[in-house]
């Protein structure tokens, strides 16, 4: 991560742990509203359920492995992500196209979701269900095959 950069929300990881093998540099977490600093060397883990978020406010670049467990699906889900920001299909915010990522991961049946913390399950269950529909109307289903090679 780039000096200055950071995830660009708060999100939690609903079916999976994410470990951070910091490699090189900080970062600064809030998890679950508590500030946390990791170090060269360190492993922070988020367990499944709990809002985060990283960032790198030193001036040199943070290089870590993050790792996802179970790892789930979680490959579809970048392809899904990657797919979308190589497209450059995202908002001012640096945030992916949100009604497509949810189509794309309600196709995908992901079980590796990212969910805002700000948005209730209910409601992040229900928009993937509304957007899919959509998704379906607009055509999507060639981003999926796309980004996915399926």
């Amino acid at each position: 991560m780039h000096p200055g950069g950071y995830v660009p929300f708060e999100h939690i990881h609903v079916c999976q742990d994410e470990i951070f093998h910091i490699q090189q540099g900080e970062m600064r977490t809030m998890i679950d509203g508590r500030k946390l600093i990791g170090k060269t060397g360190d492993t922070v883990t988020v367990p499944r359920g709990v809002k985060h978020i990283a960032y790198n406010d030193k001036p040199e670049p943070l290089v870590c492995i993050v790792e996802y467990k179970p790892g789930l699906d979680h490959y579809t889900t970048m392809q899904c992500f990657a797919g979308l920001t190589l497209d450059r299909d995202f908002d001012g915010r640096g945030l992916v196209n949100i009604p497509k990522i949810m189509y794309l991961l309600r196709r995908a049946n992901a079980l590796s979701l990212p969910r805002p913390a700000f948005l209730p399950e209910w409601m992040f269950r229900m928009g993937m269900e509304v957007f899919f529909v959509i998704g379906k109307v607009m055509g999507w289903e060639a981003l999926y095959l796309k980004y996915t090679r399926k």
